[in-house]
């Protein structure tokens, strides 16, 4: 784990110097403190770095030489995500991210001593989501690589930022359908749009086109993400389901008042009789969710044995995801890299 923990690292003090360049450059603090202080605040919260990591491993597994702010450019796809979590606790109607206020809570909390404001923290949230948009696409652009590498690497980061509001979109219309009318299918294709794509696929594949791998070699990468992003959603479902706020950083009643038909959800209402199905669709048609309606959840997933398919699934997708890697010819310390960090995040 020596490789993958020093690359965190080095994408960690990236992202410091990365905000003190940004307030260099542009005087945000000078602009506005709140504004500053709001994206310093969100983008320094502790968090796994998933994507610049993998970017960056796409990248370095395939380059012979590393460009001059490779990390730099790795951190876009950090800011991508940030930017979405921003619009996404808004859309949720979250509380809290990361173990702390979100940022329209914040803001909200900031204008509550103000009178007669025809705006509010939500309003305040979008444009700083926004702007953390442009700053992602700034970062992906300071990289000094061949300019017809750029551009491809650029329409594959678009890509990913294109299929993920898609998968915002439909994962809200899929809400509107009931259980018994949502399909496997369904669920999965929200799990590739939203979480494997962008966290898993496009950043793998965009560092690898940014280092001028083959488009063999770039497919592999995609399909590997696929498997592991596909994998590694089952599991968060699983720790939303049975983790403790502190935890996970997020209210733990969340996925089930918003209704989220996640895949464990999917096979406990499928395995259930009569009486767990009643159950179920009365707690996803429900408009208060209590700590009481989540354990009885849980119970229903253990009982019903949807937990073990769950997990049956992590597994069958671990063993394709592996069977992919083998297939990739990058540099060995980075294949490990990538080896290794599958093996982390999908650790029983």
């Amino acid at each position: 784990m020596f490789m993958l923990n020093k690359l965190k690292n080095t994408i960690d003090k990236e992202l410091i110097k990365f905000i003190a360049g940004l307030d260099k450059d542009y005087s945000l603090s000078k602009i506005s403190p709140l504004l500053f202080k709001s994206i310093k605040d969100f983008m320094l919260r502790p968090g796994k770095r998933v994507r610049p990591l993998l970017f960056a491993a796409g990248y370095l597994g395939y380059a012979k030489k590393p460009a001059r702010r490779i990390y730099q450019s790795a951190l876009s796809i950090e800011l991508l995500h940030d930017f979405m979590l921003i619009h996404d606790d808004i859309i949720d109607k979250s509380c809290v991210r990361r173990g702390k206020p979100t940022v329209h809570v914040m803001l909200d909390q900031y204008l509550k001593s103000k009178k007669n404001l025809k705006f509010n923290g939500q309003d305040l949230a979008i444009v700083i989501g926004d702007i953390m948009y442009a700053m992602a696409i700034r970062a992906f652009l300071s990289i000094e690589e061949k300019m017809e590498r750029k551009e491809r690497a650029l329409r594959k980061f678009i890509d990913a930022a294109i299929y993920t509001g898609a998968g915002e979109f439909i994962e809200l219309i899929c809400g509107i359908k009931t259980i018994e009318k949502t399909t496997k299918k369904d669920i999965f294709r929200i799990y590739d749009f939203k979480t494997a794509q962008y966290t898993f696929s496009s950043p793998l594949a965009t560092g690898a086109i940014l280092a001028g791998a083959d488009k063999k070699q770039v497919r592999l990468l995609s399909e590997y993400g696929i498997y592991i992003g596909r994998a590694f959603q089952i599991k968060d479902d699983i720790i939303g389901m049975f983790s403790q706020e502190k935890e996970i950083g997020k209210s733990v009643l969340s996925d089930l008042a918003e209704s989220k038909k996640t895949l464990l959800v999917w096979y406990a209402y499928h395995k259930g009789d009569a009486r767990s199905k009643r159950k179920i669709k009365n707690m996803l048609r429900s408009k208060n969710i209590t700590m009481r309606d989540l354990l009885k959840m849980r119970r229903l997933t253990v009982e019903t044995k949807a937990l073990e398919a769950a997990r049956e699934e992590i597994s069958r997708l671990s063993l394709k995801a592996g069977e992919s890697l083998r297939k990739i010819a990058m540099k060995p310390q980075y294949k490990k890299i990538l080896s290794e960090f599958a093996e982390k995040i999908l650790a029983a």
